[in-house]
């Protein structure tokens, strides 16, 4: 990894005011529901109409896994990262067919392979339920009485949202809490694979390359969403750029940021610095250890091990780079700053200062209370702790049979009605589970409970049986029948009575935690959620009220619209050029002596002479993304495709907490690479014409 330069300027130049989050340069995660159309006239010149605006949504795909994509085809063709639909590809990989490694291509539909459980949505409409949400909770009410009263209201308005267009129906917080978003997706679960390159070229340069510029990655797929039987017919579809964009040419990234906190109290963004990333980072660095030593035993343990080794590495780097960020006094001295002058212009204002003064304090109370239940909330609610399917599996069908049984207002969210398909989906996957990865990645959860609840916790004493962890999770994973998705849907199908006559030991585990682990869950809504909810959501008015609503939410997984130009950047006293070429990747690798992780894939080397080494490969963007942005279109002022956002260099890793374009870059595929690989060495011709056609009917 290079290191990041530190200049003062970066850490420094940052928004003032209260608007801390106020479009600056081309600053800004835009909803659909309310572009930047003022700053985009004013800056490039560029007037968005709502045609184009509407066929870029309607166009844009959501990965249920995390990550974004785009229809580049009328025939149902979707175009994201090779790291997107990595989990799919190992998915449909086995030891005898490693498409990770080899790569995959099917020639014509029938040839495409149905993926186990890829969801796609596509976002159909937004609308603002933010008075409804908020007329649910009666004033004055306790934390817990609002909690449940919100998330009754949401339940409600999604399952009505169901019933009524039969779209899949999600109620957003933005704001965290200002307001309240419904948005309705077209939902695809027919989706199948139809072309990746080698991880060697998707993915070129591993780890030490990683939120790095320059790159050469191809990290390109290409799925196909199907409809009752044969190719979906799509008629909002992006064109292809043939001719590429060109040097500060203003360019739009449409996509899912994951999570941005750039709206954080300054108390918030300490309890993350101090306490969650520290933590969050040994996790990972501790999961990246165990999968990498399982797979150093066994070729094939090291192929099962792929997608999970690539999780931890890649989520180490990016939360490294955000905990750099708020260990920077800089940065924190801005954000001090910035709130010292928000909360002066509230208690300047009566009426804001009697509505909205205390919300700070709020919020650094709720935080108090989550750090007092941090751990066991953690180790024993949290989903991505556990780290393995067989427990998670068992806690899905525990509670599915529990809140199935309770009218839908009552239900925790993942078991609301608008939710029942999706999770039932994953939940009946076909997808193979490797009980010995299984069992060290279960023993490691069992080892840390040790470690952080202590060896005498009741609970921790109860679910150890007397064993060890690592003899405790064979056990359990030797003997449980929750790897077969016949049982567990059997068990799903059989509600509370099956629940409760089952004698499987991950079933019994699943039961004994449960308990614990709803009042942990319960603790955490009454004393951080629904508190901080309430403090964020006054916050927000009170920003409404002294700027206006010219201020983006905080990235909440839900369509976004960047705005940037395509410009290199200066470091270390170098100029580093807007583009890569695929030429420079020859270069670059043989500089490396054509060693993992910088060996081109034997495809290239034997049509090395069938490329033009000018053809630009991977270009910088002053666009503003986040995680949950892989995958998403570049597009050109024509709404052309002509590139694939696939990372940010290591200095946009604070993007989550404050953004700057002075080094900062979001990095993409460029349009020509994509076609020129596909032409001159996979032999896809077929699938290159394909991009940006429409309808074959």
């Amino acid at each position: 990894m290079r290191t990041a330069r530190k200049t003062t300027a970066f850490f420094i130049v940052i928004s003032t005011a209260w608007c801390a989050v106020a479009a600056r340069g081309d600053e800004g995660m835009w909803l659909f529901s309310d572009p930047p159309g003022k700053m985009l006239a004013q800056r490039h010149g560029f007037e968005l109409s709502r045609e184009w605006l509407d066929n870029l949504q309607r166009a844009s795909v959501r990965f249920n896994l995390g990550g974004s994509g785009s229809f580049v085809s009328g025939d149902g063709l979707v175009m994201t990262n090779h790291h997107v639909g990595f989990d799919s590809i190992q998915k449909l990989s086995t030891s005898q067919r490693d498409y990770i490694t080899t790569g995959f291509y099917a020639k014509t539909p029938d040839e495409e392979l149905p993926c186990h459980d890829l969801e796609l949505n596509v976002l159909a409409s937004i609308e603002d339920v933010t008075e409804r949400v908020e007329a649910a909770v009666p004033p004055g009410s306790e934390p817990e009485e609002a909690h449940k009263a919100r998330l009754a209201a949401m339940n409600t308005i999604e399952k009505e949202s169901l019933d009524t267009t039969g779209l899949r129906s999600d109620v957003v917080a933005l704001y965290h809490g200002g307001l309240y978003h419904l948005y309705r997706f077209k939902k695809y679960t027919d989706v199948r694979l139809v072309f990746a390159p080698e991880q060697d070229i998707a993915f070129f340069g591993g780890d030490p390359d990683n939120f790095t510029f320059p790159r050469y990655d191809l990290d390109v797929c290409f799925f196909r969403v199907w409809e009752d039987g044969k190719p979906a017919k799509i008629e909002h579809f992006l064109k292809w750029s043939k001719t590429g964009a060109r040097e500060e040419e203003v360019v739009f990234i449409s996509g899912h940021p994951g999570r941005t906190n750039r709206l954080n109290t300054v108390a918030h963004l300490e309890f993350l610095r101090d306490r969650a990333l520290p933590e969050r980072l040994d996790e990972l660095r501790r999961g990246e250890v165990l999968v990498s030593a399982y797979g150093e035993r066994l070729a094939e343990n090291a192929r099962r091990a792929k997608r999970d080794l690539y999780g931890f590495a890649n989520a180490r780097k990016a939360q490294l780079g955000a905990l750099a960020g708020l260990q920077d006094p800089a940065i924190l001295a801005c954000k001090r700053a910035d709130e010292a002058t928000l909360r002066s212009a509230v208690l300047a204002d009566r009426a804001l200062a009697t509505s909205c003064g205390a919300a700070w304090d709020k919020i650094a109370a709720a935080l108090a209370a989550w750090d007092g239940i941090y751990q066991p909330h953690r180790l024993l609610e949290d989903p991505t702790v556990f780290n393995c399917a067989l427990f998670p599996h068992a806690r899905t069908l525990v509670r599915l049979a529990e809140e199935s049984a309770k009218p839908n207002a009552e239900r925790l969210r993942e078991y609301r009605e608008s939710n029942l398909a999706s999770l039932e989906q994953s939940l009946f996957s076909e997808a193979p589970i490797h009980k010995d990865l299984e069992t060290i990645k279960l023993a490691d959860w069992l080892a840390r409970l040790v470690e952080k609840l202590g060896a005498d916790d009741e609970l921790v004493v109860q679910i150890l049986a007397g064993k060890s962890p690592a003899v405790r999770a064979e056990e359990l994973v030797r003997s449980t029948r929750l790897d077969d998705p016949a049982v567990r849907r059997e068990l799903a199908e059989g509600g509370q009575k099956a629940i409760d006559a089952s004698d499987d030991p991950m079933i019994l585990l699943a039961r004994l935690v449960d308990a614990r682990a709803r009042e942990l869950r319960a603790e955490f809504e009454r004393k951080v959620e629904e508190p901080m909810q309430q403090a964020y959501g006054e916050i927000a008015k009170a920003r409404f009220a002294l700027a206006g609503k010219d201020v983006y939410p905080d990235a909440t997984f839900t369509l976004r619209l960047s705005v940037g130009v395509i410009r290199g950047y200066d470091e270390g006293g170098m100029r580093i050029p807007a583009w890569t070429t695929i030429g420079g990747a020859y270069d670059y690798a043989a500089a490396r002596d054509n060693q993992p992780p910088f060996r081109l894939p034997e495809s290239w080397i034997d049509r090395r002479d069938r490329l033009d080494p000018q053809t630009p490969m991977n270009f910088v963007s002053t666009n503003d993304i986040i995680g949950g942005n892989s995958g998403s279109p570049v597009v050109n002022r024509a709404g052309e495709v002509v590139g694939l956002v696939f990372d940010g260099n290591i200095q946009s890793l604070v993007w989550g907490f404050v953004f700057d374009e002075e080094v900062a870059r979001a990095v993409s595929v460029d349009c020509r690479a994509i076609d020129a690989a596909l032409r001159d060495v996979y032999d896809a011709a077929e699938l290159a014409a394909e991009l940006g056609r429409g309808r074959t009917d």
